[in-house]
C-alpha cells in the first residue's frame, strides 16, 4: 500500500556554525512532531497517529493485504534531503506474535533512502534481543544493512559480527536513537549514551544522499516520535 501526502508541517531552523577557517557554513535543524501524517509518504502499512505511552505518534502496522514479497514497512518523511548530518528520534517497537511467533518487534530508521525506499541505509533495533538470556540474541540487538543489495542476513553470514552489536533494549518502550552520519560512516547512540553501540564505516551505498524513512518489520507495531534531523551537507 502506498499513500503520499503532501505539505510536510515541520518546524525548521538555520545554524551558522563557524569552522577553523573562520567560513561559516549552515547546518539546518528540522524538526518534525510527528502529530500528522502530512509529508509522510508510506509504503506497505497501515498507519495513523496515536497516543503511545504519553506521547502522540506516528503509529505503523501491517496493512491487511501487506504486499508479500516486501517484509518492511515505510513512512518516508518529505522534505528531507539528507546526506550527512544526525538523525535523533523516539522509537518503540513491539512484536505481533500472533502474526509471527518469532516476531522480534523491529523498528529504526532508514536514511539516504531513494526510490520510495526501495533502496536506503537502514539502522535498526531488535527490542526482544536486549535482555533475553541468550548471549547470541543479544549480541544481535542493533542491526545495520543497506537495502536492497546488503540485507542483513547477507551481512551476517559474510561479516559476523561487525554489523550488529549489543544494547540494553525494553520491548515496547520508548527508545532514543541517535543516528550520526558523515560520508561512508555512521554511529548509533541508544539512550543518551556518550558512546555508539554500532559503529559503521563503510556504509553501502556510497556517499550518497536521500529521504530519512522510519521504518519497522512487518510483524511490528512500531511507534516514532520526536523526529529531529540535522543537515550538515
Amino acid at each position: 500500500m502506498r499513500k503520499f501526502i503532501s505539505a510536510l508541517c515541520l518546524a525548521s531552523s538555520a545554524l551558522m556554525v563557524l569552522n577553523a577557517g573562520g567560513q561559516a557554513p549552515r547546518a539546518r535543524i528540522d524538526v518534525l512532531r510527528l502529530d500528522s501524517m502530512e509529508g509522510l509518504e508510506t509504503v506497505n502499512t497501515k498507519a495513523d497517529i496515536v497516543m503511545y505511552r504519553g506521547k502522540k505518534a506516528l503509529h505503523l502496522a501491517p496493512p491487511r493485504n501487506h504486499e508479500t514479497d516486501r517484509d518492511s514497512m515505510v513512512a518516508l518523511v518529505g522534505g528531507t534531503d539528507f546526506k550527512d548530518g544526525t538523525i535523533e528520534a523516539d522509537v518503540a517497537g513491539l512484536p505481533i506474535t500472533s502474526m509471527d511467533p518469532t516476531a522480534r518487534g523491529f523498528v529504526g530508521v532508514e536514511f539516504r533512502a531513494q526510490e520510495h525506499g526501495a533502496r536506503a541505509e537502514n539502522i535498526y533495533l531488535r527490542p526482544t534481543n536486549g535482555r533475553v538470556d541468550d548471549q547470541l540474541r543479544r549480541n544481535h540487538s542493533v542491526q545495520y544493512e543497506s537495502l536492497p543489495e546488503f540485507p542483513w542476513y547477507r551481512l551476517r553470514e559474510e561479516s559476523p559480527g561487525i554489523y550488529e552489536s549489543y544494547v540494553d533494549l525494553e520491548a515496547g518502550a520508548w527508545t532514543k536513537m541517535r543516528i550520526e552520519v558523515a560520508g561512508t560512516k555512521a554511529r548509533l547512540y541508544v539512550n543518551g549514551a556518550a558512546q555508539p553501540c554500532l559503529i559503521v564505516n563503510d556504509l553501502k551505498l556510497g556517499d550518497a544522499r536521500g529521504q530519512i524513512g522510519l521504518w519497522a518489520f512487518i510483524s511490528t507495531d512500531a511507534y516514532f516520535s520526536n523526529l529531529k534531523v540535522t543537515h550538515t551537507n
